[in-house]
């Protein structure tokens, strides 16, 4: 099924997503989009059911053909400081400050946001299967934060940040449990069963 090119057809509407938010480890990442209304690529989808290197290929798209499109990110001593969430939401808003242009409306995958601006807003839970600007703002949020986790990668290499972009997987709590957290761990999160302690390395 074709994903929606917008909410309403008059005025602009801007794509909102984050990426990394489950992770244990590196910055939330989230971007804004405005496409253009005509706007169709066969491949766009939400960006966890399509491959990295399909990933790759729609960012060089979306960014060359999106009337406007801005990145932003919050580390992890910022999501450690306001929470997930919250971090999440704010990330967002930057990215929207970046943007160059004020939208008429925001789309938001997920169910939680906050104002922005006084501008109307609609938050989409499976948005970024459902609205193209949403998919798009789901592409470039992801593929900047695995290009920061590749080179968190060469930075921290016993963590293989490379293999998981540091998602909860087994290998990568096994590091942690080997190694200690590094500095860029989200302490606040449940790193291990165990709560671990901050380190030097």
């Amino acid at each position: 099924m074709a994903l929606k090119k917008y909410h309403r057809k008059n005025g602009i509407e801007a794509g909102c997503d984050e990426a990394g938010r489950g992770c244990l480890a590196g910055p939330v990442f989230a971007a804004a989009v405005i496409l253009p209304k005509n706007f169709y690529h066969p491949l766009l989808n939400d960006s966890k059911q399509i491959s990295e290197a399909d990933r790759n290929q729609l960012r060089t798209v979306i960014e060359q053909n999106a009337l406007h499109y801005a990145v932003a990110s919050m580390t992890p001593k910022e999501i450690d400081r306001y929470n997930i969430l919250r971090a999440s939401i704010l990330s967002m808003h930057k990215a929207l400050d970046a943007l160059g242009t004020i939208p008429d409306r925001i789309l938001i995958d997920g169910n939680r946001f906050y104002d922005y601006k006084g501008i109307e807003y609609h938050t989409v839970i499976k948005g970024d299967g459902i609205y193209a600007s949403i998919a798009a703002a789901s592409i470039l949020a992801k593929t900047y934060r695995d290009e920061h986790m590749m080179k968190m990668h060469h930075k921290y290499p016993v963590y293989n940040f490379a293999s998981h972009k540091g998602y909860p997987t087994i290998a990568h709590r096994q590091a942690i449990a080997d190694h200690g957290p590094c500095k860029i761990h989200r302490m606040t999160f449940k790193l291990l069963p165990q709560t671990a302690q901050p380190t030097l390395f």
